[in-house]
């Protein structure tokens, strides 16, 4: 089967953002390894995931396991600033879905040049409905937004600061 790009910009999407959301179950240590079995061996995967995985053409599959590496190297940095934003709520008591999503969206929007900051929000609003409680959605975008605040440039002589 033949995939749109969008198609499978959303297809890895929502793979990173399965990784790290298992991720959350090993310990710091345990996560990068994991990814590798994970990507390296077929009978740790779903049907599902077997076949959107089997799909990928092999850079693709590759740039997928560089990208959730990559996620994984920037947590410390990625929480940091989740946890500024996120009045009344530290990531420690945040749903693992939700800060998932939240770490995916906020890398992408820092760090991933070819990712737009409206699609960063709304590509996490849409896992968010897609994977979170009632009230994802519109949590995650409230803190993406306070996120995108910050992070988009502003005219000379404004300031970002609340």
């Amino acid at each position: 089967m033949k995939y749109s790009r969008r198609e499978l910009q959303t297809q890895k999407r929502e793979c990173v953002f399965q990784q790290l959301f298992l991720g959350e179950f090993y310990g710091a240590d345990e996560k990068l390894p994991h990814l590798a079995l994970f990507l390296d061996d077929s009978d740790l995967l779903t049907e599902l995931e077997l076949d959107r995985i089997e799909e990928m053409p092999e850079e693709e599959r590759a740039l997928l396991k560089a990208r959730c590496e990559a996620v994984l190297e920037k947590l410390p940095e990625l929480d940091a600033q989740i946890g500024e934003v996120s009045e009344g709520w530290k990531t420690s008591r945040m749903s693992r879905v939700d800060l998932s999503i939240l770490r995916l969206a906020l890398y992408e929007m820092e760090f991933d040049d070819e990712v737009p900051l409206k699609v960063a929000i709304n590509e996490a609003v849409e896992l968010a409905k897609k994977y979170g409680g009632d009230d994802s959605p519109s949590f995650v975008n409230a803190i993406l937004g306070k996120l995108a605040l910050r992070l988009a440039p502003q005219p000379e002589g404004e300031s970002n600061a609340r």
